[in-house]
């Protein structure tokens, strides 16, 4: 499994930290599966075939006929625009700005907030791309 999930970060020309922030598992994680000291359950396969576009068939196999359909390519503008809504999001955090951005009337924790971040950085990749393929790749004016 590892061997295709290299595979797969080199032709997306990805590094193992964006993979990290796109799906929230850790770089220990993912240096236990390397290593061979923990073998992946098969919601963090998941998070990683979703994040490539492919089937778990073929993050765990390699199975060329198990490839889903490439979802569209987020180009260096979308990835800028995301980390400018997440900086803009992460001030509006530290400084409290958001209002009622709490749980359970509390704000959130300031330690917790890169954890938060992480989660909606998923959220916008997954949306970018799922607007990229039902709009097309048309930009907005």
């Amino acid at each position: 499994m590892y061997e295709i999930y290299c595979k797969l970060r080199n032709e997306k020309g990805v590094k193992d930290s964006d993979v990290v922030k796109a799906t929230g598992i850790t770089k220990s994680t993912f240096s236990d599966w390397k290593s061979g000291r923990s073998k992946p359950k098969n919601d963090k396969l998941q998070k990683i075939a979703d994040y490539f576009g492919v089937t778990l068939d073929y993050l765990t196999t390699g199975n060329d006929d198990m490839i889903k359909e490439k979802p569209p390519m987020l180009t260096a503008r979308d990835e800028r625009d995301i980390k400018k809504d997440l900086d803009s999001l992460r001030e509006k955090l530290l400084n409290k700005d958001l209002g009622p951005a709490a749980y359970d009337g509390e704000d959130i924790p300031d330690d917790d907030i890169e954890l938060f971040l992480g989660q909606v950085n998923l959220m916008l990749h997954r949306l970018k791309v799922k607007n990229k393929a039902k709009y097309g790749n048309k930009n907005k004016k």
